[in-house]
């Protein structure tokens, strides 16, 4: 698809008028500032520490960030807790030249302390549907793949755009647009090489918002993340797992060794969860595991991962009506994008019938269709194609 091949309209709905539609306004309007800003909220005021035993599965350890600031940290002063997402084990890093392994899992699952997202927020915004949020994540997820945007990208929006909700109040569903479109257009200047225009973004919302719009509801979000813009996603944290299993010995840590045929599936099943406002409930970190579970055996997982299954099962339960919706259709296929090289493909984000796709998955929440809780029981949904069946390299 080219990049003026069509306009792109968002289109929101009420969850409770199946057919009829509403668009956003068309320009010129003038922009209304939310009716509340508040700064980020950070809930938890804690570090993880190193503190593997010999036997490497003592719990992390927190340490109060604040006193870390003031005063050397004292050993005796720790306080003892138990991580919310049960990391019990030392890095699954292999050996890296670049940075220590320990170092660099330790910033990861930090930031899982520091990147605060809540489904809750729904209940500041009596105005909005969780229906709005998925149409709205829907065409984002539409517009990465015609900006040719890579997953993280789209996922950065979307964790832009859930953060900065949670710091507001009663946002009227006719700015859902120019905050989402304002989430990629950050997102993509964080993530992107060559980032597209901003004018590139005001035009695919049909002319429900301009640039002038965008700078200023980016400003407005920047300041209400208290621009903190640089969350694992779900994508981030799913890479490295499978990058972790299919590394060997000699190979270089920083060049995907994974199967991208494999690697889509799985990141469609990401997709569709995170469409789900549910999905707020796991962090992302136990999210990409419980995806990953659905494409392997929980042995591999918990090594990759350091997650027990106790930690991941709740996710596994819940994502399983999503991956049952997967398993009947067409297993998604390597896409072909100009100027993408065929060793990045499976980096651009795609979009099939997600609106469609989540309905039908709903449905089987609904139904209360559940997978049995044992890591035993966790096998693979789906297989990579043979190679007769994989796409010829361009």
């Amino acid at each position: 698809m080219s990049r003026r091949s069509g306009r792109i309209t968002l289109q929101v709905r009420d969850s409770n008028t199946p057919e009829p539609v509403v668009r956003a306004p068309l320009r010129k309007r003038k922009l209304e500032p939310c009716k509340k800003t508040q700064p980020a909220a950070k809930k938890q005021s804690y570090e993880i520490q190193k503190c593997w035993s010999e036997d490497g599965t003592s719990p992390c350890v927190l340490i109060e960030t604040p006193h870390k600031e003031l005063e050397p940290a004292d050993p005796s002063s720790f306080k003892q807790y138990r991580f919310k997402n049960l990391f019990i084990k030392s890095s699954p890093l292999p050996s890296l030249s670049w940075a220590s392994s320990d170092d660099v899992w330790i910033k990861m699952l930090n930031k899982e302390l520091t990147y605060v997202h809540d489904k809750s927020y729904m209940q500041r915004h009596p105005k909005l549907q969780p229906s709005m949020r998925a149409i709205l994540l829907d065409w984002l997820l539409e517009v990465s793949e015609v900006y040719c945007l890579h997953r993280q990208t789209a996922y950065l929006a979307q964790d832009y755009f859930d953060r900065f909700m949670l710091t507001q109040e009663d946002v009227n569903k006719d700015y859902l647009q120019l905050i989402g479109i304002t989430a990629l257009f950050i997102a993509s200047k964080i993530e992107e090489i060559y980032p597209p225009k901003i004018s590139e973004f005001a035009y695919v919302t049909d002319g429900a918002c301009d640039t002038w719009d965008i700078q200023c509801t980016e400003l407005h979000i920047l300041k209400a993340l208290d621009w903190t813009l640089c969350p694992e996603t779900p994508i981030s944290w799913l890479k490295l797992y499978a990058q972790v299993e299919a590394q060997k010995d000699g190979d270089n840590f920083l060049v995907p060794q994974f199967s991208q045929e494999t690697y889509i599936q799985i990141t469609q099943l990401l997709d569709l969860c995170m469409m789900d406002i549910s999905s707020l409930d796991f962090s992302y970190s136990v999210l990409a595991a419980a995806a990953f579970c659905h494409f392997s055996s929980f042995d591999v997982v918990n090594q990759v991962s350091g997650l027990t299954w106790d930690s991941v099962s709740p996710c596994v339960r819940w994502m399983s009506p999503f991956a049952d919706t997967l398993r009947s259709e067409p297993k998604p296929e390597l896409k072909t994008f100009p100027k993408v090289n065929a060793e990045d493909r499976h980096n651009i984000q795609t979009h099939v019938t997600y609106l469609d796709l989540l309905r039908k998955s709903q449905d089987r929440h609904t139904d209360g269709t559940d997978c049995p809780l044992s890591p035993v029981a966790v096998t693979p949904m789906l297989t990579p194609p043979s190679s007769t069946e994989k796409p010829a390299n361009h």
